[in-house]
């Protein structure tokens, strides 16, 4: 017959003033990790999530099929204001740029959806990016077409009542995010995590941090993270291979381009501005004759070049790859001066609509 299994007398304790220490102390504790960040400069901002661009990309699920529409990398989202844009323009278009990730991906998502009929398309062209066709954030994509309910709301109940107001739930500020960048014994050479670089609004309209500006030691993180970027490392691809894999790229952009065209879509490239190393580096791995110019022979569409445009130059373009918060609101209304005059305005020539390959 088994033995009762003696009860463990529990000592009287007073658990309430216990439960009220534990909050308190996580409360303080809370509030200094807030004052740190908020002291080092870090404000709140929304998170670029991958629930953040589905919001957008439902837009068109939803009705706005012809809507003006962004796609491109950080260039297209930071340097892009669409608040100018909506001034002038009448209309504020759908931001669906990614940091870090070629357009390709989205340009195909796209044209695999019928919905997005008669619209016009903006597409972001930083070399570097665009043809090596890189795929940092192209997880957004398959995210927006599984979104559950569930992750729906967690993506309401974060941007509306979380990130507006906590700094450190900025996911560069995140405690994890912060010890990995610790300078730890290194194994071997790795590219160096982008910091952050952007602040980010509801409807995805974001600008480039003031203290990559004002700051002349996180600017000059900034730069060194570039720096780092731009070194052959062990394991990557022989520079011979930058080419062909441009061609390939420019081949299967114009094939979605074509798909998108027949069904109304004005398309117009756009390379937006760099300078400094970032600017010779980007002209001596992807000369525009072997890219750029074969991109716009083989798609069909038209571009719009920076170094074509007096009124595209001479910007602060602090880090050497995005503009700063000022410059940018000057830059879009230029950009979009450019494009009303000779490419989507009333005046504009419009193409036929190509058939699709």
């Amino acid at each position: 017959m088994a033995q009762p299994v003696p009860v463990r007398p529990v000592p009287q304790q007073p658990w309430g003033r216990i439960l009220a220490f534990v909050l308190v102390l996580l409360a303080l504790l809370l509030a200094a990790w807030e004052g740190y960040w908020r002291a080092y400069g870090v404000t709140p901002s929304i998170s670029n999530s991958n629930g953040l661009w589905a919001m957008q990309r439902r837009r068109i699920d939803q009705g706005e099929g012809a809507a003006t529409v962004l796609v491109g990398d950080s260039r297209l989202f930071f340097d892009l204001r669409l608040p100018v844009w909506a001034q002038l323009d009448g209309e504020r278009p759908i931001q669906l740029s990614l940091e870090g990730t070629s357009a390709r991906w989205t340009l195909e998502d796209l044209a695999a959806d019928p919905r997005f009929s008669g619209g016009r398309l903006l597409i972001g062209v930083a070399p570097d990016v665009f043809f090596s066709g890189f795929p940092s954030r192209a997880e957004a994509i398959r995210y927006a077409r599984k979104e559950t309910p569930a992750q729906r709301v967690g993506q309401w109940l974060a941007m509306h009542l979380i990130e507006p107001y906590l700094a450190f739930d900025d996911p560069d500020y995140a405690l994890a995010t912060v010890l990995a960048r610790q300078p730890w014994p290194e194994r071997t050479a790795r590219r160096l995590p982008v910091r952050k670089l952007a602040m980010t609004e509801n409807d995805r309209n974001s600008y480039l941090w003031s203290k990559v500006e004002q700051d002349q030691a996180y600017r000059d993180i900034a730069r060194g993270i570039w720096l780092n970027h731009m070194q052959r490392l062990p394991g990557d691809p022989p520079a011979r291979e930058d080419l062909k894999n441009a061609r390939q790229q420019i081949t299967k952009v114009a094939a979605a381009v074509a798909t998108l065209r027949a069904r109304g879509v004005q398309v117009l490239f756009v390379r937006l501005p760099s300078n400094g190393p970032y600017l010779a580096y980007e002209n001596r791995k992807y000369p525009r004759a072997l890219t750029w110019d074969v991109l716009l022979k083989e798609s069909g569409a038209p571009g719009i070049h920076f170094e074509d445009y007096p009124e595209l130059q001479g910007y602060d373009i602090p880090e050497w790859s995005h503009l700063s918060y000022r410059d940018s609101e000057r830059f879009t209304a230029a950009l979009q001066g450019i494009v009303q005059r000779k490419f989507w305005g009333p005046a504009a020539p419009h193409p036929v609509p190509q058939q699709g390959p």
